[in-house]
């Protein structure tokens, strides 16, 4: 890919250091350790890799909501982000075309009589989902009688479901497959509602090279296959690499 000139260099990271929002939300992309706090996962590699190769330190804007990152990004607070694209993130930030694939599902207690997906759109229905998550958007787009019910974060979402005895949770299928077994009672409709497209992206006020910079990144690591060794890394399982642009 293109050699990152000084220019372009300046604009991915104009105080010297790359800043990268990283949100732990998103159990597939990133993870807070219990332990020290300090965030891992695939967003983490691949945000390493990419002050790699334009040769400036790294630091990480850990955040624990999606909504949080996109703020990040939009506000400055950081250079580079991990988001799914969605046209309403698209007005300020720039998006690469997607790395990894990834279910988004429905969540319902064990005695719903809930039974397939498109049977969660109806009156009276209640969906639980994070604020301002891609679930979230895409939801509020499309479902035209349920009751959207925004919990805090995407990982708050099956707590808020219980508590608040509502119809439906939404969100990455693992997250409540996760939730589903350490609460149980629980069971997921068939098969899913979305596909989540996840991207990188960087505000459109860096300028159109910087943009393009970060598409090239993104399609040389899927091509020489570090998406792919960074899922298998982190152990994860049912999201898959993108095709190529």
């Amino acid at each position: 890919m293109t050699a990152a000139t000084a220019d372009l260099i300046a604009a991915f990271a104009p105080t010297g250091t790359l800043h990268a929002a990283i949100n732990t939300g998103n159990p597939i992309l990133a993870h807070a350790d219990p332990g020290t706090g300090s965030a891992g996962g695939v967003s983490v590699d691949i945000a390493r890799a990419l002050a790699a190769r334009l040769g400036v330190p790294l630091a990480l804007v850990v955040v624990d909501a999606a909504g949080k990152s996109v703020q990040a990004v939009e506000s400055g607070e950081a250079d580079v982000g991990f988001f799914a694209i969605d046209p309403v993130r698209g007005a300020n930030i720039a998006f690469t075309a997607p790395y990894v694939l990834i279910e988004g599902a429905y969540l319902v207690k064990n005695d719903s009589a809930l039974q397939s997906n498109n049977e969660v759109d109806r009156p009276g229905t209640r969906v639980t989902v994070g604020k301002a998550s891609a679930y979230d958007l895409f939801l509020t787009r499309h479902l035209q009688q349920a009751e959207i019910v925004r919990a805090p974060t995407s990982p708050a979402v099956v707590d808020t479901f219980i508590a608040e005895q509502l119809d439906v949770a939404a969100g990455v299928k693992q997250q409540l497959q996760a939730d589903a077994a350490r609460l149980g009672g629980l069971r997921l409709l068939p098969g899913r509602f979305m596909v989540i497209e996840q991207a990188m992206g960087v505000p459109k006020s860096r300028g159109e090279a910087a943009a393009q910079y970060l598409r090239e990144f993104v399609e040389s690591l899927k091509a020489n296959g570090a998406v792919a060794q960074a899922l298998e890394r982190h152990q994860i399982q049912g999201a898959s690499v993108a095709p190529a642009a």
